[in-house]
């Protein structure tokens, strides 16, 4: 599946994360990781390890989506399984970063509207996101408008940047949902 959605040269296109990518990605991520909560994560990983990261998420058959608008990629997001343990197989965790220079534009939704999507078609019933900082009404927000709801706040998990910070846990039912049991 190629997820190349085609748009208008002005509005976001969505599609799958080549390794072409990565640099900006990479260049995304390390910001967050430096000056925000909204990754854990306090030393940025390198080129070869974001890679890597891209490359098993793939290969396990879950989407890593690259959002831009006019060739420039300024945002992107993925699934991946929320727990090891085989009971957990049906829910993931979702992960999403915009440049700081896009925050707001619509990058962020776009990526995770093909995240969901795909996710749904995999058969995935649940998703879940751990949103660091409860402060991050950016990221609540936009998990908000995309049907996600608050299952609960977490105190003080981590510390980062001099600061205790929180974790907001929040879901979203994917295609059935709960309402009827896995068939696999």
């Amino acid at each position: 599946m190629s997820g190349i959605e085609t748009a208008p040269a002005s509005s976001i296109l969505v599609r799958d994360a080549r390794p072409e990518d990565m640099p900006v990605l990479q260049a995304i991520y390390a910001h967050h990781v430096l000056h925000s909560f909204a990754t854990f994560e306090e030393v940025p990983p390198n080129l070869d390890e974001m890679n890597r990261r891209r490359e098993e998420i793939q290969a396990r058959g879950f989407p890593y989506i690259a959002a831009e608008r006019d060739g420039m990629v300024k945002g992107y997001a993925y699934c991946n399984s929320f727990r090891p343990r085989s009971a957990y197989r049906f829910t993931v965790e979702d992960s999403v970063y915009v440049a700081p220079d896009a925050v707001g534009q619509g990058f962020g939704r776009a990526a995770m509207r093909e995240v969901i999507r795909r996710a749904t078609a995999l058969g995935m019933r649940q998703m879940v996101a751990v949103i660091g900082d409860s402060a991050n009404s950016a990221s609540i927000h936009m998990h908000e408008s995309l049907g996600f709801s608050r299952q609960a706040v977490l105190r003080a998990v981590g510390f980062k940047l001099g600061r205790w910070v929180d974790g907001v846990i929040m879901q979203l039912a994917l295609g059935e949902g709960d309402d009827t049991p896995p068939v696999r």
